[in-house]
């Protein structure tokens, strides 16, 4: 009987209990167990208040980050008060060593690359910022504070002088020597194909496999779409696409992707 009854209140037990609670049930937490409050980044209340010319380069600092991470809306000009800090990044050594760090990279991975032995193995570059700098012209206006003038350009790009990017030089004559094909693919119109074919040799640029500039076609295309639909036409013709340099983002994104894309740095103007 002493059995039936101990077994009789245990029944009892879990009924009472389960009938209070379900799995679903959410789970009581002691508040002693609760965090205090949110865990938000604090920031020390030590530091001193910066001038006004230190409040502007950290503006232009972060300006400049959010435009080279693409997290800017489509933007047209430099903002004024960023002119000065422009000029003296793209003139000083910092455009350098970004410059030299993004050629770096791109070679380390290029020499990680498997190349078939089939001649299919392909790499793309862009040219304005990426192999040729048209800093000269942009000295003239205004590293970006004024907008773009597409019959100035023009002329400067008939000049067929706009110097190499040093780093960039090296790169693409290491890629060269590693058996890539390399495909130059650029926003210039076929119109300008006599006097960048000049440029490019003078600069140092030699012996790539094929230069794609804009068609009638093309007009009016965003270079996003223009050069994915150019990406795409090389894939069908075989080739294994393994890398892509660019100073736009619309140089990398859209489709027909390289195998790694690498962007180099550029402040200085926004292409869609």
């Amino acid at each position: 009987m002493k059995f039936v009854a101990i077994l009789s209140l245990i029944a009892l037990f879990l009924c009472s209990h389960l009938s209070r609670s379900s799995p679903l049930d959410p789970i009581e937490v002691e508040p002693s167990h609760l965090l205090p409050r949110p865990l938000i980044l604090q920031y020390t209340s030590s530091i001193e208040e910066p001038s006004d010319s230190t409040l502007t380069q950290l503006r232009c600092d972060s300006w400049r980050f959010a435009a080279e991470a693409n997290n800017l809306a489509p933007w047209r000009v430099v903002p004024t008060e960023c002119g000065a800090y422009v000029r003296d990044y793209v003139t000083g050594l910092a455009y350098r060593f970004d410059l030299e760090m993004v050629a770096r990279e791109s070679l380390n991975h290029a020499r990680t690359v498997e190349i078939k032995g089939d001649g299919m193995d392909a790499w793309i570059f862009d040219i304005d910022e990426t192999l040729l700098s048209n800093l000269p012209y942009y000295t003239s206006h205004g590293y970006g504070l004024e907008l773009f003038n597409a019959h100035e350009f023009d002329i400067w790009v008939e000049k067929a002088i706009a110097p190499a990017i040093e780093s960039s030089l090296i790169l693409y004559e290491e890629v060269r020597s590693l058996g890539f094909k390399i495909f130059l693919l650029t926003g210039r119109s076929e119109g300008h194909m006599n006097v960048t074919i000049e440029n490019l040799k003078r600069a140092g640029f030699l012996h790539w496999d094929k230069l794609i500039l804009r068609g009638p076609n093309d007009k009016g295309k965003t270079a996003t779409a223009y050069k994915s639909e150019k990406r795409r036409e090389i894939e069908e013709e075989g080739y294994r696409i393994q890398g892509n340099s660019g100073d736009q983002w619309s140089d990398l994104l859209g489709y027909s992707v390289s195998s790694r894309s690498f962007k180099l740095p550029n402040p200085m103007y926004f292409i869609p």
